[in-house]
């Protein structure tokens, strides 16, 4: 049976999604890769990664009411993802909301079916949690319940301190993050691939550095 996160990550890799080399991260660290979620931009590819976030999210069997989409990239996410979803029999409303309120028509920064129930936020990595705070203040003053958060690939690196991104976010808002890959899949992928062996080491000590349990 195919496994679906290492079939996400060489599919990423066939988009220049993924890449090997050196890389500089916001943190000034020196990476041997780099995933930049905002390459999947054409139609086919859209389609293939929302079948990725909804194949995660079944497996995950995270109960959720709806989706949210953070402005900006969650947008098109929490749509694709709940047209997916929909396929595989789970029709669920979605929402997401503007960086500026809208002053006319239906007016105010949130679009799309009104925030009710237990929410899932869906976005395409975790850096600072920025997107994360703001997305679960809109959902809770509506009323509504901050159910898990799914992302497209965890890095699995510490953040300032001993914790990663998205096991602080865990721990600071009770929420499960679920992601179609992550760290210790992409190792996987170079230790069963000869074509990308000649990463393997610089993965290695980049994850024995910086990487968190």
């Amino acid at each position: 049976m195919s496994d679906f996160r290492q079939d996400f990550l060489k599919f990423s890799l066939s988009q220049n999604v993924l890449k090997f080399g050196e890389f500089t991260t916001k943190a000034g660290r020196q990476s041997p890769y780099f995933f930049n979620a905002g390459l999947f931009n054409d139609g086919a590819s859209t389609l293939q990664l929302a079948k990725f976030y909804a194949q995660a999210i079944i497996e995950s069997k995270i109960e959720f009411d709806m989706l949210f989409g953070p402005a900006y990239k969650g947008i098109i996410l929490a749509a694709a993802t709940a047209m997916m979803l929909a396929e595989k029999g789970v029709n669920v409303p979605f929402a997401y909301n503007r960086k500026e309120a809208k002053d006319h028509g239906e007016g105010g920064v949130l679009v799309g079916a009104p925030l009710k129930g237990r929410v899932l936020i869906i976005d395409d990595v975790i850096s600072a949690g920025t997107s994360v705070r703001e997305s679960v203040k809109l959902i809770e003053a509506e009323g509504a319940v901050p159910a898990a958060v799914a992302i497209a690939l965890d890095r699995m690196e510490k953040g300032t301190g001993e914790l990663s991104a998205v096991q602080e976010v865990e721990q600071q808002y009770g929420l499960p993050v679920v992601s179609i890959a992550n760290l210790n899949d992409l190792f996987t992928l170079l230790q069963n691939n000869s074509e990308f062996g000649g990463y393997f080491e610089p993965v290695k000590a980049y994850r024995e550095r910086y990487g968190v349990a």
